[in-house]
């Protein structure tokens, strides 16, 4: 079973007691103040803003009103990767961190919710690394950035030193794709949002968590996972983000891609799954997970052989030279 320990408006970290499961995490509910927007909720839940707007789709982001129940998207199945490293899933704008497990101590995941490229700038995918750390970053934006400042009549300089106005924020994780990060932000209220130039972005006090946790030469992968399913014991769930606008292969294909998925998820038990509540969780596409209905094969005990003559004689025939000490 997968616990998570108690820590809120932190990044949730969790222990991975059964590498067989694969999901974690326990829903909250939160009962809005007067005060509250889904910005300030994702701050206290160390969520993202577009995971809040998913999960409720009949309330209002900027004004829930007080007493409304908000579900915080706090459950998640880990995306389908190795369990290693860093793993980013780009439409579910989440990164998972799997720190090397201590000597007799047991795995554990952290998770944290991401900004990720616009559409015109995408975040790339692909097996890459972390090549180097930078506190306090010196900002050098790229010509294509400062053109769209400029024609947006917001010009940039050629270098923007560390302070308030740095978008890098104070820490940053350098790439081994060129010109490419993961780093904080000094607009936090953006986080869980496509908001970017392509880079990763994150909660000020989460990118100072993992900075300090993850070392120059770690693994990073960047996936495309809108559809994920897991398994805790005998449940299989279904977590649905709505695909990237730009995939349109996934968009196209719908529920044949889903499926795929599932097949890739199959228990060798499994007899069948309810195929209407899966198209269900397919529809809603609350980017949280559901449990699917499903049905197991019947295993019986295997039943020993019945005896034969031929093997009782056998068996009359050791007994006998074991007596006569042969």
């Amino acid at each position: 079973m997968l616990c998570a320990l108690p820590k809120v408006t932190k990044a949730a970290v969790f222990e991975l007691a059964n590498e067989g499961d694969s999901v974690i995490g326990t829903p909250i509910k939160h009962t809005a103040a007067h005060e509250d927007t889904f910005v300030s909720i994702a701050r206290t839940y160390d969520v993202g803003y577009r995971e809040l707007v998913l999960a409720n789709p009949e309330v209002d982001p900027w004004l829930p009103g007080e007493g409304t129940e908000v579900l915080v998207p706090s459950q998640f199945v880990l995306p389908d990767a190795p369990r290693t490293g860093i793993v980013l899933n780009v439409p579910e704008m989440r990164l998972y961190y799997f720190p090397p497990a201590a000597e007799g101590a047991g795995r554990q995941v952290m998770t944290f919710p991401v900004s990720v490229g616009r559409q015109d700038w995408s975040t790339p995918y692909g097996r890459t690394k972390v090549t180097a750390k930078q506190r306090n970053p010196t900002w050098y934006p790229p010509q294509s950035i400062r053109d769209e400042h400029a024609a947006d009549g917001r010009p940039l300089p050629r270098t923007v030193p560390p302070g308030p106005d740095n978008p890098l924020g104070n820490h940053a994780l350098r790439l081994g794709i060129p010109g490419y990060l993961i780093h904080g932000t000094n607009r936090p209220a953006g986080v869980g949002m496509r908001v970017t130039h392509g880079c990763v972005r994150m909660f000020p006090a989460d990118i100072a968590e993992l900075y300090g946790l993850v070392g120059v030469g770690t693994t990073v992968r960047i996936v495309n996972q809108p559809f994920k399913m897991g398994w805790v014991a005998d449940s299989l769930y279904l977590e649905v983000h709505p695909p990237l606008e730009e995939d349109v292969e996934t968009i196209d294909r719908g529920l044949t891609a889903l499926i795929e998925v599932f097949v890739s998820s199959t228990d060798e038990r499994l007899k069948q799954v309810d195929w209407g509540s899966m198209e269900a969780v397919y529809e809603r596409g609350l980017g949280v997970p559901e449990p699917l209905a499903v049905e197991f094969l019947e295993v019986k005990p295997e039943e020993p052989a019945a005896p034969t003559v031929e093997g009782a004689a056998e068996i009359v025939r050791e007994a006998s030279e074991a007596r006569a000490g042969v």
